[in-house]
């Protein structure tokens, strides 16, 4: 007794799904991760790379077979069959798109809440996140007249950690000024610029930018984590380190005719490291705090 081509449907778009979720949890593509945004970034990457296995694979098998099995046999010269139309089909080819479409917005919508992208972007709880000083010494003996830096966009609240004595750890604040075609960071606590971003493992960190000429962007895909860096609309960024490195920094956004070679590093360190590194570069003395 002959097998029903609806069973033989059945089995083989059941392997396809199983596959494809085999595939799409097992095969790692991305680099190592080394932000508390990264897992929660992965998760999401994993259902995408999942249900793009399964098209692209029912895709391509479904093409071989038809060219296959529906080949043109030697000596045939007729035309084939007028089939017109499908309801089951069209409603199929309908249906399921539009509902995986659904649960990609939603589930998407729910990762970027999740990494702070839908909370609150409030700038006069980040003073230190200005970066035109003049402007702000402006704004300050101006006090009541309603004016305010706003800030346009970017990761809100960041991930706090807690110390071994059980209190938060406050973010380490600051200051990405990106320009053609180098990015510099400016730590507002030792009041000195690097070239290169440093932040201790395990704390929060919170940056605060601006672009000087033209659009930029921050992009570290190690932390999963990038934001566009626009001139005169601040943006935030606010991640916390969880494993210590070199990574590299990259503008992702074409800003010019050396957009190519605008990288910079963040480098993950320690505690003690990290602390011996800012003691050397500050420029804030005891007396002057």
């Amino acid at each position: 007794m002959p097998i029903p081509p609806s069973i033989i449907t059945l089995v083989l778009g059941m392997i396809l799904v199983l596959g494809g979720l085999w595939i799409g949890q097992n095969v790692n593509l991305l680099p190592v991760d080394a932000s508390a945004n990264a897992p929660i970034y992965d998760e999401l990457f994993r259902v995408l790379f999942s249900i793009g296995t399964i098209l692209f694979l029912g895709i391509v098998g479904l093409v071989v077979f038809s060219l296959i099995r529906f080949r043109r046999r030697s000596g045939e010269l007729s035309d084939g069959l007028a089939i017109e139309g499908n309801l089951p089909l069209e409603i199929f080819w309908t249906a399921v798109p539009a509902v995986v479409v659904l649960f990609i917005g939603l589930f998407s919508y729910d990762i970027y809440e999740r990494m702070g992208g839908m909370a609150p972007l409030d700038h006069a709880a980040m003073d230190h996140a200005a970066m035109d000083h003049a402007a702000m010494d402006h704004a300050s003996s101006n006090q009541g007249s309603g004016s305010e830096q706003r800030v346009w966009g970017g990761i809100g609240t960041p991930v706090l950690t807690a110390s071994e004595q059980g209190t938060p750890v406050s973010p380490l604040p600051v200051e990405v000024t990106a320009m053609q075609f180098a990015f510099l960071f400016r730590y507002p606590k030792g009041d000195f610029i690097s070239g290169e971003l440093h932040v201790p493992v395990g704390q929060p960190v919170s940056l605060s930018m601006e672009a000087k000429d033209v659009i930029h962007a921050f992009w570290v895909p190690e932390f999963r984590l990038k934001q566009d860096v626009i001139p005169g609309q601040p943006t935030v960024l606010n991640f916390t380190p969880t494993r210590s490195g070199r990574y590299p920094i990259v503008c992702a956004e074409l800003c010019g005719p050396y957009h190519g070679g605008m990288r910079s590093t963040v480098v993950v360190e320690e505690q003690d490291a990290f602390d011996n590194w800012f003691a050397q570069n500050n420029k804030i003395t005891a007396t002057d705090t």
